[in-house]
């Protein structure tokens, strides 16, 4: 497999629209489900509206796991069904477009699979809804070893798929050296800041025109890393393009 370029996140829980904004910039989208699931993350949990308009957390019932326990090997709680049945009960889902908005519904709705694939499932059905291509493929299916970890790793992932650029959102800009992936070929990029709304993707599709998330997403700006070096080693300056 060859793509000229990658982005690579983990499986959020029904994040931010601007998320989206990686498979608009990307040719291929790696779901990142073989690295330690963080507890304190959005993978397993998200605020959603409720029906008084206040925002309040929704965590999907995850069954007990050790500390270490990557993404995709979470399990649901023997429960799962009824747990989150209730923890749905206080929140506002009445769609504004349910016909659009229902499969991404059925799929909140259904605790059936494992989390990495009950999430990725509501990932693939939320970029159909925005009209977003779908071309993705998991870390874990690429078996890079444990010993690959943080930029190494990302570069790893990057080599096997062949990929020649790899974008990533702007909170990315701090754990990543330019120089690094040109010495691998590979150019670094950015996201540009994104100025929308953080509130989770499906609070707006609940509330908003589907037309007006198709637009805002369509055409992501990205920025290009330019490496530089210094006294203290290399740093990235920003250059934006079209």
């Amino acid at each position: 497999m060859a793509v000229s370029t990658i982005a690579i996140m983990q499986p959020y829980f029904l994040p931010y629209a601007g998320y989206f904004r990686l498979f608009s910039a990307s040719e291929l989208f790696v779901i990142y489900d073989c690295v330690q699931f963080p507890r304190r993350g959005w993978v397993h949990r998200n605020r959603f509206l409720d029906h008084s308009g206040n925002e309040r957390w929704l965590t999907l019932p995850l069954d007990k796991a050790p500390q270490d326990v990557l993404i995709r090997d979470l399990r649901f709680a023997s429960n799962a069904t009824e747990l989150l049945s209730a923890r749905l009960r206080p929140f506002s889902l009445a769609a504004t477009d349910l016909e659009s908005a229902a499969p991404i519904l059925d799929a909140l709705r259904d605790v059936s699979d494992y989390p990495v694939d009950y999430i990725v499932r509501l990932l693939e059905r939320t970029v159909a809804y925005l009209g977003l291509r779908w071309s993705v493929i998991r870390s874990s299916s690429l078996r890079v070893p444990g010993s690959f970890r943080g930029q190494d790793r990302i570069l790893e992932i990057a080599r096997r798929l062949g990929a020649r650029r790899y974008v990533n959102a702007p909170g990315g800009r701090g754990l990543y050296d330019a120089e690094a992936f040109a010495k691998s070929g590979i150019e670094l990029s950015f996201l540009a800041e994104y100025t929308g709304s953080t509130a989770s993707v499906l609070t707006r599709i609940v509330r908003e025109q589907r037309a007006d998330l198709v637009r805002e997403l369509a055409c992501p700006q990205v920025e290009v890393a330019q490496p530089r070096a210094h006294s203290m080693g290399a740093t990235a300056d920003l250059q934006i393009v079209d």
